[in-house]
């Protein structure tokens, strides 16, 4: 896997991870009820479900790569109108204040918060689908070697604490605006700007 493939990937994962979902509205109900205390466990069950997720997609792409070619790129416009239909209802929804929707994390010890993120993840259709999205424009999955794999999960390792622990930081130091319907507006639709960009980069490709 060549740099600039890595750095594709990178870069399209890094906008997926920012997007407002339910990972990042649990982060933020987590930040809004505990502050930063918990953060560390329940942040590496999402970094757990990204992988387990990445694999089982990279698996069966590879697979699919070398056997359907015309299969191959039907599940990759099936994966850019996806995204596209994520940065519609990103444009469209009501802001909602993620504290609200959340779930109770005040009592909860470290391996449960561990548990609960990485159930929320693995039954979350939005990693598999993105992933299966993303990897066919910017992997050469059908040479994709054990090098390549470690290099994007050190990746997905790096990415996803960076971006759910500035999420933290920034629910614990300023509620009131993430308690702002305006404020969430605007960060819903900056986010769906960015990954109706990002689909129409995985349809051109």
């Amino acid at each position: 896997m060549s740099w600039y493939a890595w750095l594709s990937f990178v870069s399209v994962y890094f906008v997926a991870v920012a997007t407002p979902g339910p990972g990042v509205a649990a982060v933020i109900a987590q930040a809004l009820s505990r502050g930063a205390v918990g953060a560390p466990a329940f942040i590496a069950g999402f970094v757990m479900g990204d992988l387990i997720w990445f694999t089982a997609a990279s698996l069966g792409l590879s697979a699919l790569a070398q056997t359907a070619h015309t299969a191959f790129l039907l599940v990759r416009y099936v994966g850019a109108a996806y995204l596209l239909w994520m940065a519609y209802k990103l444009w469209t929804k009501a802001p909602r204040v993620p504290a609200d929707a959340g779930p109770d994390f005040a009592n909860q010890r470290p391996h449960k918060l561990f548990v609960t993120s990485l159930t929320l993840t693995l039954g979350n259709p939005k990693p598999m689908l993105f992933f299966v999205a993303l990897l066919p424009t910017v992997v050469p999955l059908e040479t994709l070697r054990l090098p390549g794999y470690l290099a994007i999960g050190a990746a997905i390792a790096v990415v996803m604490p960076s971006i759910m622990g500035f999420y933290v930081l920034a629910a614990s130091r300023a509620r009131v605006f993430f308690q702002s319907p305006r404020a969430l507006k605007a960060l819903n639709r900056g986010s769906g700007t960015m990954m109706a960009a990002a689909a129409l980069a995985v349809a051109a490709r």
